[in-house]
């Protein structure tokens, strides 16, 4: 070492100084006070939840009460029914004799409700006791068997309960709104979407039956037609063919005729019977040959009757048969003489309205290619698409909800009517790709409103009331247990009495628009809360909740 520093300082550089490592920094090091603040605040925390947690506890965790959302809050501590909102002295829940309750019915098996006005009317909340009419039992107890309704638990106890207002103000104030009860129609019908089409054994695809070329035109796109009308001509040299085949087979019946009666008064030893003979054999085969012509005239769609023309002259003949299933009134506007003996008319086989037109003068016809297509549009297909649930047999009934002679209704996209028809087939499969069934009904299109391939909504009506118990569909409110309402005090208004809202347990039918059939548990005349009746329900579960 000692040699190695001489070295170095013979060069004239200074010795290098020992490397000493810098002392750690004192801030890498926490400080013990700082730990003991994290602590401490935790621990804080910890008692602030643990006082939280026994006020609660001390408190019994109350929710805020009816009264508090009301805004009808106590003058007095000592006279407040905390658990029912309303002064103590007027509270009909804790003073029961304020507003005795009437011998309980208790609960109807038949009706599935805890107090069935159907056999108690004098339960009703209305002035004068209701009159029960048989019509009107007979009448429920038909909705209740057409289909499985939603059922009640018979525990349920909110039929027992009451909800009271210290005034009549605080409705308004929490936004209940009130509706009569009343009898009106309901429709219970199974929803489904469909399609407007052509009745396809009302539409005609038209062609010529043999090949050829457009000669005339006589109908335009949406035109009316009746049957038999000529739409077009069309000159096929086929048609021409068998007219002159047909003319030629009677002309040749003609002579060979002659000669068969000039050759009978003859028979005997002047005349060989072999001639006789070979003059029948002829006039059989020009008979055999004309039916033939006959009947290729016939399956062009040109019907002749060759006894009518024998007796005619032969340039009437020629005339007729030029002119073979052209009409009258389209004959005489063509000229006989310049005019071509091929044509044959294409003819309308029913009434209806030209749907489609591709017949133009000039053009090749092919009786794979119709010319025309023409519909009766007078009474319209609809096919809905049902859902296979909805198809199925009523389990109540066992019988086929869909069924023909049911009632539809539709509304065609953008119509403000619907339009009614009748169901006549179902069908007995299930499409395999969308799982639904297919349900046809006839609708009447006398003023040709209805539009082929028209999308809409429709209803198959499985039942209709005219004078059923209904009330507006947000006045019905489920607990989990039973249906109920919140039917207003008869007295509620009389001075002095309680402004009570009895719940009622109700057994509900069919759901119509904004209203609801009640099956057991109304009598028309009855007032329900209706909007903001969720109030109402909110508070008998907090109560439930306090009671628990």
């Amino acid at each position: 070492m000692d040699v190695n520093n001489d070295r170095v300082g013979v060069r004239g550089s200074s010795p290098a100084p020992a490397y000493e490592p810098p002392p750690p920094a004192e801030e890498s090091r926490p400080p013990v006070w700082g730990w003991a603040s994290r602590a401490a605040a935790n621990l804080l925390v910890l008692f602030a939840l643990g006082a939280l947690g026994y006020w609660g506890w001390q408190t019994g965790w109350k929710l805020p009460r009816f009264s508090e959302a009301t805004g009808a809050a106590p003058e007095k501590s000592d006279d407040w029914c905390e658990e029912h909102g309303v002064p103590e002295s007027v509270c009909v829940e804790c003073n029961p004799d304020l507003l005795p309750r009437p011998k309980a019915p208790g609960w109807c098996k038949v009706h599935g409700v805890h107090e069935c006005l159907w056999e108690h009317p004098e339960l009703a909340q209305t002035k004068a006791t209701p009159k029960v009419t048989p019509a009107a039992v007979e009448r429920a107890d038909r909705a209740l068997h057409f289909a499985e309704r939603p059922e009640n638990n018979p525990k349920c106890k909110l039929g027992l309960r009451r909800i009271q207002f210290q005034s009549a103000d605080d409705l308004a104030r929490v936004g209940i709104d009130v509706e009569l009860v009343k009898e009106g129609p309901v429709v219970e019908a199974v929803a489904a979407n469909g399609e407007i089409t052509y009745d396809p054994t009302r539409v005609a695809a038209l062609a010529p039956p043999v090949a050829g070329r457009v000669w005339r035109v006589y109908r335009e796109l949406g035109q009316a037609v009746k049957k038999d009308e000529v739409l077009a001509l069309v000159d096929a040299a086929d048609v021409g063919k068998a007219k002159a085949e047909f003319l030629q087979a009677l002309a040749q019946i003609d002579v060979r005729a002659k000669t068969v009666d000039r050759l009978k008064p003859l028979a005997g030893p002047a005349v060989a019977g072999a001639q006789l003979q070979e003059a029948e054999a002829a006039l059989r085969e020009a008979q055999i040959r004309l039916v033939a012509a006959q009947q290729a005239l016939v399956n062009l769609g040109l019907p002749v009757n060759a006894d009518d023309l024998k007796k005619l002259p032969p340039e009437e003949v020629g005339r007729r048969v030029q002119f073979l299933g052209v009409p009258d009134a389209v004959a005489r506007t063509l000229d006989a003489g310049t005019t071509t003996a091929n044509l044959i008319p294409v003819r309308s086989p029913l009434d209806g309205v030209v749907v489609a037109r591709k017949a133009v003068a000039g053009e090749q016809a092919d009786p794979a290619k119709p010319l025309f297509q023409v519909a009766d549009n007078r009474q319209m297909w609809l096919t809905l698409n049902v859902r296979q649930e909805d198809a199925a047999l009523d389990r109540a009934s066992d019988e086929a909800k869909l069924a023909a002679g049911k009632p539809v209704r539709f509304r065609p996209e953008g119509a403000a009517q619907e339009v009614v028809g009748e169901v006549v087939w179902v069908s007995t499969a299930v499409d395999e790709k969308t799982r639904t069934v297919q349900v046809r009904a006839d609708l009447a299109n006398p003023d040709g409103r209805l539009r082929d391939h028209t999308f809409g909504a429709g209803r198959v009506i499985l039942r209709q009331e005219k004078q059923a118990v209904v009330v507006p569909s947000e006045a019905v409110q489920w607990d989990g247990n039973c249906t109920v309402v919140f039917v207003r005090d008869k007295d509620f208004f009389r001075d002095g009495a309680p402004k009570v809202f009895h719940t009622r347990t109700v057994r509900v039918g069919a759901k119509d628009g904004p209203t609801t059939e009640i099956i057991a548990g109304l009598l028309p005349g009855e007032v329900v809360a209706s909007r903001g009746s969720g109030v109402l329900r909110a508070e008998l579960l907090k109560n439930n909740l306090g009671e628990g």
